[in-house]
């Protein structure tokens, strides 16, 4: 995030966006591992491990975990989100007229809906392999909780204690809520599997042998960079150890949690977030996300945000992966912090109340100011109709079978066209 390394950027002064999508056969839609075809090929780079990391100008394309899955990202903090929109859709575009000759295009949503990982599970075998087989012999990357997980990781400066500190506090507390407006992940295995955002469930448990690496993906209070080496980092290099005794995953990326530090740039990178149908989707749910943040981190409130216990906001955030837009929010004092006038609320009427705030020229951020207008449209598609995940079991309807596959066809033709996804039933009663 740093833009210059001597130089930290200040809380809200830029931002990184980080985009994951699958790539798919173009009829069957199935996964197709062949990232490296791609990123090799946009470099023009011979097949050797010098050319998977594709550079172009200030957007890049990289890697993951697995073959089938290709991340796209700005390669220097933005200072202002409206200026990424065109520039990720021009990406996807890119990235898709590539696929074409290949028989490919690329998917959107959290997690692919029919891939069997056991069977279907490619690691990424060229650069960083080493670090991917250490993982896969710890924990086995053959499942959905490793190998079928897309996300957007939104990045967030900070320059010093006192700003990490009051950042990640704000972070905390915006974290449980985010699958109520994201959620893009009910079908895994071929079946509606009762949460709107499955990913979250399965990363959650991706690591349970060894507890301290994910927590309880909300992250522990802490109050500055030595107080997280303390309590989250070194508990979490000490329990890998004896797994990893070269050391190769004492890293601060071995933290699994839904928002972690990232010292190496200063900036704390929220990582619970779906991807979305377009990238117009994803960065409107970054602006709403990055304004109840700052909302937060200016209030005067930080010993209150702090207390508040990391089991009460875990409560929230797995209610928000089962129930998205309908969970429940009983926690007064929690809901009394976010700003919100009631003791009681469900996830959608809390994120109303904030999207409202935002959309009535409330805005925090002057740079974001002339920009809201565009996250309109996006947010109140997701207020009006529920979040991806709703949208995506409406239009299954009671014939989910037959009618799967025709679903992700449609999301894949919104990820092209840069359009909302809406059940046709929702079309045809729209004037």
């Amino acid at each position: 995030m740093n833009s210059d390394a001597t130089l930290p950027l200040h809380a809200f002064a830029g931002y990184g966006i980080e985009l994951e999508y699958m790539i798919v056969e173009r009829d069957s839609l199935s996964v197709l591992p062949i990232a490296d075809r791609l990123l090799r090929n946009a470099n023009n780079a011979d097949n050797t491990d010098s050319g998977y990391e594709v550079e172009r100008g200030a957007m890049g394309w990289s890697n993951e975990l697995v073959l089938h899955v290709v991340e796209v990202k700005n390669r220097q903090p933005a200072e202002s989100l409206g200026l990424l929109r065109e520039a990720f859709q021009g990406e996807v575009m890119e990235i898709n007229r590539r696929l074409e000759s290949l028989g490919a295009r690329l998917m959107p949503g959290a997690m692919h809906p029919w891939m069997n990982p056991l069977a279907e599970t490619r690691l990424w075998p060229h650069d960083n392999e080493a670090i991917y087989r250490i993982y896969d012999r710890i924990f086995d990357s053959r499942s959905h909780g490793w190998a079928n997980l897309q996300s957007m990781h939104i990045n967030l400066p900070f320059a010093d204690d006192e700003e990490f500190a009051r950042l990640h506090a704000a972070i905390r507390l915006v974290l449980p809520i985010l699958p109520a407006l994201a959620a893009s992940s009910p079908l895994a295995d071929g079946r509606i599997t009762g949460f709107a955002d499955f990913r979250m469930h399965a990363y959650a448990g991706n690591a349970d042998g060894i507890p301290s690496i994910a927590g309880m993906i909300v992250p522990e209070t802490v109050s500055s960079r030595a107080d997280y080496e303390q309590r989250i980092l070194a508990p979490m290099y000490r329990d890998i150890a004896p797994h990893d005794p070269e050391g190769v995953l004492r890293h601060e990326w071995l933290n699994s949690r839904g928002a972690i530090a990232r010292f190496d740039r200063n900036a704390i990178e929220i990582r619970v977030i779906d991807t979305q149908e377009c990238p117009h989707a994803d960065l409107a749910v970054a602006a709403a996300t990055v304004d109840a943040v700052r909302r937060l981190y200016e209030a005067p409130t930080l010993a209150e945000q702090q207390d508040l216990p990391t089991t009460m906001l875990a409560d929230v955030l797995r209610s928000c992966m089962r129930d998205a837009e309908q969970a429940v929010i009983a926690h007064p004092a929690y809901l009394a912090l976010m700003g919100y006038p009631g003791r009681e609320c469900s996830a959608g009427e809390l994120w109303q109340h904030l999207i409202g705030r935002m959309m009535d020229g409330e805005a925090a951020d002057p740079p974001e100011r002339d920009h809201w207008a565009q996250w309109s449209g996006p947010l109140q598609t997701i207020l009006r109709h529920g979040p991806l995940a709703r949208r995506i079991l409406r239009d299954l309807g009671h014939d989910q079978q037959a009618r799967m596959g025709k679903v992700y066809a449609k999301l894949c033709d919104c990820l092209q066209e840069g359009s909302m996804f809406l059940p046709d039933a929702t079309i045809a009663a729209s004037p």
